[in-house]
């Protein structure tokens, strides 16, 4: 398989979409990386946008091409990487928790390749194949100084989470914002909604509007969302209900400017084009990479578009917080309250 700018090919069911450099077909200019989605695909305007972002950045500055797949449903996940392992991609990368089983086995079966997985759901003393990179978030850091920003900024005393899988990794977000929260405010009081049990979860805008609703309803004035595309339904509810809303992954302001207060962002973009350059320069190394605060991994959007929302008190307060979590001064917890 040639990467032709602008093609489309379909395989096995799986809708692959190939983005090059802009030179004539058949050209290389650069090893191949190729990228299979998670559930929600381009244009969730969270997650796999961020994950997007990365390729664009390292075709446009390191002269690279690359291949994409959007999964459907189920085991496609498993196929679209096998597809991509057979053809002369050097890289490549699973976007997403659920490619855990399936990249660890490709990649032990295509030892020459090298793989990347974000998210990757790592068991306790487990070894990975030493072609494998699992590229792991602290979002919980991120989320523990937008909780604080939301209880700081809540005038009903009541937050709300709206979260998309009902696993571990999304508990993550909900830990570290309700810590944050009660950090800088004790008696905040936090209601919490999941969208469901399966991949959906991360694709239903009209669940996420729904909860969003009752929490509103209730008396929350402020949400923040980890749900995927599944949180456009909260900025849909935010906009009805004229109330504040967080974004997650990447900068969502503009899902509902003047109603979201800021977005927990996760760089997945940057892991992306960092990884791709090591690739570039021979550096590539498998094993486990941590990105948190002190690594600029995630953070929380703060600039002329929403600074109006934040006043310069709370703005000092989270940067407080932010030097002490670096510092080893607080420790936030990876797992919600029981």
């Amino acid at each position: 398989m040639r990467f032709v700018h602008g093609a489309a090919i379909c395989i096995l069911g799986l809708v692959a979409v190939a983005g090059c450099t802009g030179g004539e077909e058949g050209e290389a200019s650069g090893p191949a990386v190729a990228l299979v989605f998670d559930v929600g695909g381009r244009g969730d305007k969270s997650f796999n946008d961020a994950a997007y972002r990365g390729l664009l950045q390292a075709r446009d500055s390191l002269g690279i091409e690359f291949d994409i797949i959007e999964p459907g449903e189920g085991a496609d996940r498993e196929p679209a990487l096998r597809l991509l392992a057979g053809t002369d991609a050097s890289l490549i990368f699973g976007i997403g928790f659920l490619f855990t089983d399936d990249i660890r086995t490709i990649a032990g079966e295509f030892p020459d390749k090298h793989f990347v997985c974000v998210d990757y759901s790592l068991a306790e003393g487990e070894v990975l194949p030493p072609n494998l990179r699992v590229i792991r978030f602290r979002e919980e850091q991120g989320s523990y100084l937008v909780g604080a920003i939301a209880a700081l900024r809540s005038a009903t005393g009541k937050i709300g989470f709206v979260g998309g899988m009902d696993i571990p990794l999304i508990h993550r977000f909900q830990a570290g914002y309700e810590a944050g929260a009660r950090r800088v405010r004790p008696d905040v009081e936090l209601l919490v909604g999941y969208a469901g049990v399966t991949g959906n979860a991360f694709k239903n805008p009209a669940k996420g509007k729904e909860i969003a609703l009752a929490q509103y309803g209730a008396g929350v004035d402020v949400i923040f969302h980890a749900s995927g595309s599944t949180g456009l339904g909260v900025f849909e509810a935010a906009r009805k209900q004229r109330r504040f809303a967080i974004g997650v992954d990447s900068d969502q302001h503009d899902e509902a400017p003047g109603r979201v207060l800021t977005s927990m962002v996760k760089r997945v973009d940057v892991a992306v084009f960092e990884t791709i350059s090591a690739e570039l320069g021979g550096h590539f190394t498998g094993g486990v990479l941590e990105m948190g605060l002190a690594e600029r991994g995630v953070d929380y959007v703060y600039d002329s578009r929403n600074a109006g929302l934040i006043t310069e008190a709370v703005r000092e307060s989270i940067e407080v917080l932010r030097a002490a979590i670096i510092d080893g001064e607080i420790t936030v917890p990876r797992d919600r309250a029981r």
